[in-house]
């Protein structure tokens, strides 16, 4: 927030004089390249590199020429600020930890997830779940729903008799799809409360089904259509079977480190939970 907050404030309204540019010859360039000096404290350009990357994105994309005096300018006066304190409190060096730790651990993470996918490990990932998924059985149907078994009843024998499902589905259905004429779209196993999804997979195209009873109540259900929804292809599920590898892959290290470490955690009720909202803790 500070970071974001102090770009905001030094790059509003900064821009390069009129035919004034800046050094293109970056040959020499390193992470550790000294930028400035502040006190005897140095700031590097990989400390900058670090902190336009951790911009929101709305900052950087902001001309490089602007970026590089706002950063600059910030950590500069970061270091300037920095310099006047003289003693660390607790709570600083406790957010030091915290922040080591979770970037020394987001470093493993990201070894961690570029090595557990290659193209070989999709295929097979992918060839697994469609193996087990195969083409899907999809149905589109109508209902309309009702309190009672008796009012469900009678409007089956209405539609038997030749009244309209749907003008009957928006005179008579008590469920949000009435006004629609009691439509509910296209569904795939799963979506539906099993004895609807039952009643629909023994029906053909134009039946209406006798009364069904679910939690919501009583239904009266006309299948409209089905159709055979294919698997989808690689391409369309490489994001899903990346991330499937990426978290198998990372339960799996946490899993092996996790036999060989030592781990103390206190014991049951040896601390009250609402502890960790007492920030007073972190005073000296």
């Amino acid at each position: 927030m500070y970071n974001s907050l102090r770009i905001a404030a030094l790059v509003a309204g900064l821009a390069l004089p009129a035919g004034v540019a800046m050094a293109q010859d970056n040959g020499d360039a390193a992470a550790d390249t000294v930028v400035a000096t502040v006190n005897g404290t140095d700031i590097t350009l990989g400390e900058m590199i670090i902190t336009k990357a951790q911009l929101p994105q709305q900052y950087q994309e902001l001309p490089d020429e602007v970026l590089f005096t706002g950063i600059l300018d910030q950590l500069i006066q970061q270091q300037l600020l920095a310099d006047t304190l003289e003693e660390v409190p607790s709570r600083l060096m406790v957010a030091l930890a915290n922040e080591e730790r979770a970037l020394r651990a987001g470093e493993v993470v990201d070894g961690i997830y570029q090595n557990a996918v290659s193209d070989a490990a999709i295929q097979a990932a992918y060839d697994a779940q469609i193996a087990e998924m195969g083409d899907t059985m999809e149905w589109n149907a109508s209902h309309i729903l009702v309190e009672t078994e008796e009012e469900a009843a009678e409007i089956k024998a209405q539609i038997e008799d030749g009244a309209d499902f749907a003008e009957t589905a928006q005179e008579r259905s008590t469920g949000p799809s009435g006004p629609n004429g009691g439509e509910l779209g296209w569904f795939g196993p799963g979506m539906m409360v099993a004895p609807f999804e039952e009643a629909v997979t023994g029906m053909e195209p134009g039946d209406v089904s006798e009364p069904i009873q679910t939690q919501f109540g009583w239904h009266v259900v006309k299948l409209n259509d089905t159709r055979m929804q294919e698997a989808p292809s690689l391409e369309e599920m490489r994001g899903e079977l990346t991330q499937q590898l990426q978290e198998a892959a990372l339960q799996s290290r946490l899993d092996e480190l996790g036999t060989t470490a030592e781990i103390d955690r206190p014991e049951e009720g040896a601390f009250d939970p609402s502890i960790i909202s007492d920030l007073d803790l972190l005073e000296d």
